[in-house]
């Protein structure tokens, strides 16, 4: 009888198959990696780099707008300080224009506005100062700023004026009639109104201010 010996054959062909098995996983994770590592160099780096120019960009532009912040500090007190120029020299030019205001009157508002003070006589100099024998109710600051004032009109009619006006502040306006009260040209000043008011292009808040009184010619 003829005995065929097949052990060898099996182990041999288990050992094919354990070799392809081996080298099919050795591909598959071969390419695994060459996807993960294709998708690395051509998706992530780039969105990477994209990203960090972005950020840089972005680091940059956010300087740049710090920069200008510091240029413009201010510059919204300057906006707010030139159109209350404008507003005092328009109101400046209306009083010229109204020619019924006597010349010497016209020059005295022009004294009340400015840091020279109005004109006063001995007897209220005394009051309005800080010596013995001078009246809080009438004493103003010397230190007072008028450009915070400016006059939109004067109306003078049988002695009695009426001035009208804006203030940057209540405490302005107050200044102001202090100084026509002690002024030799002006009598009996009293506030006709006072209210809070904003401008229509600028927007910007001020008081808007009558005042009256007797005019001394």
């Amino acid at each position: 009888m003829i005995k065929v010996n097949l052990l060898p054959q099996r182990k041999a062909r288990r050992q094919a198959g354990t070799d392809v098995a081996t080298k099919q996983f050795a591909l598959g994770c071969a390419a695994v990696i060459g996807a993960a590592a294709a998708v690395f160099l051509l998706v992530d780096m780039p969105k990477r780099s994209k990203l960090s120019d972005l950020r840089a960009a972005t680091k940059q532009l956010q300087g740049q707008i710090a920069d200008k912040q510091r240029q413009l500090q201010g510059y919204e007190e300057q906006k707010k300080a030139e159109v209350l120029s404008l507003q005092r020299a328009e109101s400046v030019e209306r009083l010229i224009a109204q020619k019924v205001i006597p010349a010497h009157v016209l020059h005295e508002l022009g004294k009340v506005l400015t840091a020279d003070g109005p004109t006063m006589t001995e007897a209220m100099t005394t009051l309005t100062s800080n010596v013995t024998g001078s009246n809080s109710n009438k004493r103003f600051q010397a230190d007072w700023d008028p450009q915070h004032v400016w006059m939109t009109s004067f109306l003078d009619k049988d002695g009695s004026f009426r001035i009208e006006g804006g203030a940057q502040s209540e405490s302005d306006v107050t200044q102001l009639m202090k100084r026509l009260a002690a002024s030799v040209y002006f009598m009996d000043v009293a506030p006709a109104g006072v209210e809070r008011v904003s401008d229509r292009v600028t927007g910007i808040s001020y008081f808007k201010y009558s005042i009256t009184g007797k005019v001394a010619y």
